[in-house]
């Protein structure tokens, strides 16, 4: 029988210190630290503590990782109001003919009607509407913005890097570290952090063993910023993301001869949510998907995850908890702030193995 706790959204909460915190990633990528989940039901009650180097050790010719392609915009934009003032802007979703949805920040100081200019150039912007959904603003940009591909050559000239507000020191160098090295697919406003852990030395070393990789395209958008606020999570609903799974990517996971292993949560809800719009069976899907994967969550394609430390009471806190259960994986989060792990975006990682994940959670045998 269920816990009822896992449905209440109070129950994914853990104390965390300030220090622990990561505010600048490790070098090289792959020397970050990796928590490895004990196989379930094996009563074994303490993790093992390696590098993610070392996963070179424990994934297998033929195991097929899954990477989120997607690459990151310098979404976030300094603008001047009519009367001088500055304020912030976080580039989110097209709304065609060159408008977009933005975060505003102080939001209250942008009104429908007034102009922007873009900080430092004479480009300017017009706040066409509230967007009540979000609270954010609809802005009018030069019409040639479009998507992401047109947009992104404005925001290479004018914007930066948008890391979490978590992060308080900011350096050129993380134009390129906050970046995956597969990143390809502009779309983006935060990136798929666990991907900054596979470096070129990493990912080479991988292929030389025999595991395959197969990339979907997820682009993290405002669901990454709206925290939980939902106490009963059998009401919860997530702002959707754009996906996109190939028929490549569909046959490549059809004829994996060994496991599918997630690269981060974005990998996953891709995966599972290309397979719950066709039902359970995984197919090739473009388009939105607003899945929400919690305790009690059957994993229709998914074998084991390669992740990071997620924020309190968070959606992908929830996911995880699918894998290996809420207990299971606050406890595993207690010994990681114990030893010492770093958390969040530049933070360190956990390797889940698929005999790591609870029996009623995993997939259906392929």
């Amino acid at each position: 029988m269920s816990d009822p706790r896992d449905r209440q959204l109070s129950s994914y909460d853990y104390p965390l210190p300030p220090e622990r915190i990561a505010q600048a990633p490790v070098e090289p990528r792959h020397s970050a630290r990796l928590l490895m989940v004990p196989p379930a039901g094996s009563g074994v009650a303490s993790p093992r503590h390696r590098q993610v180097w070392d996963l070179l050790e424990e994934l297998q010719s033929g195991d097929l990782l899954v990477v989120n392609d997607t690459r990151v915009l310098k979404a976030r934009l300094r603008v001047r109001r009519a009367g001088g003032g500055l304020s912030e802007l976080l580039v989110l979703e097209p709304r065609g003919q060159g408008l977009w949805l933005c975060l505003a920040r102080p939001a209250k100081r942008m009104r429908a009607g007034d102009v922007l200019t873009i900080d430092g150039t004479e480009i300017r912007l017009t706040v066409a509407a509230e967007d009540a959904a979000s609270g954010g603003r609809i802005v009018q940009f030069p019409d040639d913005c479009t998507d992401a591909a047109t947009i992104e050559t404005l925001l290479n000239r004018c914007g930066e890097v948008p890391l979490p507000p978590y992060i308080e020191r900011h350096d050129p160098g993380d134009a390129e570290r906050y970046q995956t090295r597969y990143a390809e697919r502009p779309g983006a406003v935060a990136a798929p952090t666990a991907g900054l852990h596979f470096s070129d030395a990493l990912l080479d070393a991988l292929a030389r063993k025999g595991v395959e990789l197969a990339r979907i395209t997820l682009h993290v958008g405002l669901g990454t910023f709206r925290p939980v606020e939902t106490e009963d999570l059998t009401t919860l609903e997530l702002h959707s993301e754009w996906i996109e799974v190939s028929p490549a990517v569909v046959e490549t996971i059809r004829h994996c001869s060994g496991r599918v292993i997630a690269v981060g949560t974005t990998s996953v809800r891709a995966l599972e949510g290309a397979a719950q719009v066709h039902g359970g069976e995984l197919k090739p899907f473009t388009g939105p998907v607003d899945l929400v994967i919690q305790p009690g969550y059957r994993f229709r394609v998914v074998q084991g995850l390669i992740t990071n430390f997620h924020l309190p009471k968070s959606s992908l806190l929830l996911l995880v908890s699918a894998l290996i259960g809420r207990e299971t994986l606050l406890g595993l989060y207690s010994e990681a702030i114990s030893r010492n792990y770093r958390f969040f975006s530049y933070g360190d990682a956990m390797w889940i193995a698929p005999e790591a994940v609870l029996d009623a959670a995993r997939p259906p045998t392929r």
